[in-house]
């Protein structure tokens, strides 16, 4: 009630007075987690801890490099010093991206290395101060697009170097998208918002490498188990992409995008599905301010006629900056050796291959893409499947 944290042994007599009825060991238990639960909280991950996922990371393009470098550089170096305390320990396997080499138009599954020292660029951030390390950051992420890809390169290069005798692995996704197959298909969590987007700068003929998340658990599991149990001399790197073996285009999923908005639409559209690929920058400028701010800027003063809150001009500039930051990717295709991964699907019995199926040479697009939007009417806007009839009539009236 004033802010302060109470101690353990206050902790204990308020769960006590509480619960009268818990088992007296129950309580003892609470009582010892209470007085030190730091220190035995980590002995017991360091006495039993077999198998490690990281998969923590910050995912923001525009993140500060010393943020950047913090979560995707230092906290790696931390976990991985952890991780060498742990006698039982048999993988650790680390989540890259398949961009953290974006650089290069052929990507192998290789750790390249870093022009500087994961170890300097680390300790050189803890003192510099904001405007220097603003300064510093073009000089150092080179020709990669932002701090995000940077430090997920660097991270790589720490995994390698602070590894010692552990056996560790690296993935590398591409794009992650809703689910394909399980825990059902098209379940996903979040969405930037391109439906409300009418033009966007990108070469339809590129490859959109999208790759299904359960595809990307499938493979982390199956990478954990080899890593394991085969023990390579070596830290292996797996690419988890599609567009090597089942490429879809940017144009062509943005047509199956649309196509299936017009099938299945939104409850609440706010306009009309449409879009189209410019390929300039004064086209872009020109479609964004035409297509995008003045119809924001109009529904806002509608909403401040009927007494509601303006939100649409901000949620647009929020979201042409988003895509903004994914320009550099939507206007380029790369090529990913898949040596590693292809090895590992070899490896697998024909009823692991199943339960484990990271082989998107299955995966049909179209039908991915209609689960997809289905996926976000019934997971992301929780919208009813029945109201699909009404919402086409609202789609009529747009």
């Amino acid at each position: 009630s004033n802010g302060t944290r109470p101690d353990g042994e206050r902790v204990y007599s308020i769960i006590r007075s509480r619960l009268q009825k818990v088992d007296e060991k129950k309580l003892l238990g609470i009582k010892r987690t209470c007085s030190n639960p730091i220190k035995e909280d980590m002995q017991e991950l360091l006495s039993c801890t077999n198998i490690i996922f990281h998969c923590a990371a910050t995912v923001r393009f525009d993140d500060t490099l010393r943020h950047a470098v913090q979560l995707n550089g230092t906290a790696t170096q931390k976990l991985l010093l952890m991780a060498s305390q742990m006698p039982k320990l048999e993988a650790f396997i680390h989540i890259s991206t398949a961009f953290s080499n974006c650089n290069l138009k052929h990507i192998d599954e290789v750790i390249y290395p870093c022009p500087v020292e994961p170890k300097k660029i680390i300790d050189s951030l803890e003192w510099l101060d904001d405007a220097i390390i603003d300064e510093i950051t073009p000089k150092l992420i080179g020709d990669r697009p932002n701090t995000y890809t940077y430090t997920k390169a660097l991270g790589e290069m720490v995994v390698q170097q602070e590894s010692e005798n552990m056996n560790i692995a690296i993935i590398r996704p591409s794009i992650v998208g809703a689910t394909w197959q399980e825990p059902f298909p098209g379940w996903v969590d979040n969405l930037n918002g391109p439906r409300y987007l009418r033009a966007i700068k990108a070469t339809p003929m590129a490859v959109a490498d999208l790759i299904p998340v359960d595809t990307v658990v499938n493979l982390t599991l199956a990478v954990g188990w080899y890593t394991a149990v085969h023990r390579p001399k070596s830290t292996l790197v797996y690419h988890c992409t599609s567009g090597n073996f089942n490429p879809c285009n940017w144009g062509k999923m943005g047509f199956q995008i649309l196509a299936t908005f017009e099938k299945i639409p939104l409850e609440r559209a706010f306009r009309r599905p449409y879009a189209d690929f410019t390929t300039n920058n004064f086209t872009t400028q020109y479609r964004n301010a035409v297509s995008h701010r003045a119809p924001a800027i109009i529904y806002d003063f509608y909403l401040r006629l009927t007494g509601r809150k303006p939100r649409m001009t901000k949620l647009m500039n929020r979201l042409l900056r988003t895509v903004s930051m994914m320009e550099y990717f939507v206007n380029q295709s790369w090529e990913w050796s898949t040596y590693n991964t292809e090895m590992l699907m070899s490896e697998l019995s024909p009823e692991d291959q199943r339960v484990f199926n990271f082989d998107v040479r299955q995966l049909n697009w179209l039908e991915y893409i209609e689960n997809y939007v289905l996926g976000v009417k019934k997971y992301l806007l929780k919208e009813d499947m029945a109201g699909i009839p009404e919402a086409k009539q609202h789609l009529k009236r747009l």
